[in-house]
């Protein structure tokens, strides 16, 4: 009787290949209804409705209050949230799918950062490794448009905000490692889509625009990658392994090239592939150093 091979995965490598999915087919799912003229912050809308509702239906099940206990740091969190999805999206839809992937995963540097003046944290040589590499991968993605030998230019703006989304990530992930020491996890993802739907309708009031059934179903379907995104990566951190998955998120780079490619019709550059690489493998010292650095500590 043969044993079936994907059990010999690491469970937690598992959910972390369910969160890449999950993210990846939600970021398409973006650029899709996008090119149907569906604007942003419609977009951003229906994301963070679908999000409350699954999100206030689990703090409910679990029979807490909603409000939590540092409401200002929280209020924070899902501004911040808000700020940096609107910015991810943003340039999802106006950058071809593998470099909007890859400059979000440009976030270790100014965790890193923030977690020094922030959260006192020191920096560790691998942590100085993964900024280096990353900024060097930077550089080559944008290599083609700063000598302008680029055939497919990449808009200046797009590349900003992309790296403001990236920006914003990290100052939301520093705080939610603040609020998990107070608040149920449930709870702090409530509060981005509780901060997030009134501003994203406001933002787009005059620009709604109606969608047919099909547009309405991707748009539904993009709050439930993303729940599926999160729910693995939950879980995946939760797993003995949890430093391990984590490097393998960075295989989200890799369904985005494959979609970007069969869906898309995008063909990243030499120069996207060379800073991918680098940024992967910047991300990967860290991790793995961080771990090991820990082991010879304890």
């Amino acid at each position: 009787m043969q044993s079936n091979p994907l059990l010999t995965i690491p469970v937690g490598v598992r959910f972390m290949f369910l969160s890449a999915l999950g993210f990846s087919l939600m970021t398409a799912c973006v650029k899709a209804v996008h090119e149907y003229g569906i604007p942003v912050f419609e977009i951003v809308a229906v994301r963070a409705l679908v999000s409350f509702v699954i999100s206030y239906a689990d703090v409910k099940r679990k029979g807490i209050s909603v409000w939590g206990n540092n409401r200002p740091l929280l209020l924070l969190r899902g501004a911040i949230g808000t700020f940096s999805l609107i910015c991810v999206y943003y340039s999802v839809t106006s950058l071809p799918l593998a470099e909007a992937t890859i400059l979000q995963y440009t976030h270790p540097i100014f965790t890193a950062l923030l977690a020094v003046f922030f959260l006192k944290e020191r920096i560790q040589p691998p942590t100085l490794i993964c900024i280096v590499l990353c900024i060097l991968g930077l550089y080559c993605i944008l290599l083609p448009e700063l000598d302008g030998s680029s055939k497919v230019s990449l808009p200046t703006l797009s590349v900003i905000v992309a790296l403001l989304g990236a920006f914003g990530s990290s100052i939301a992930y520093v705080i939610v490692r603040k609020l998990s020491q107070t608040e149920d996890s449930s709870v702090i993802i409530l509060y981005f889509p509780m901060i997030a739907t009134p501003i994203s309708i406001l933002l787009v009031w005059n620009d709604f625009i109606w969608p047919d059934m099909k547009l309405t179903f991707m748009l539904i379907m993009i709050g439930v990658f993303t729940q599926i995104g999160q729910y693995g990566l939950t879980k995946a951190m939760k797993t003995q392994e949890a430093g391990k998955a984590s490097a393998f998120s960075y295989v989200q780079i890799v369904f985005s090239i494959v979609i970007g490619l069969v869906y898309f019709d995008e063909i990243p550059a030499m120069w996207t592939y060379i800073g991918g690489a680098l940024i992967v493998i910047g991300a990967l010292i860290n991790v793995f150093g961080q771990r090991i650095g820990r082991r010879k500590t304890g």
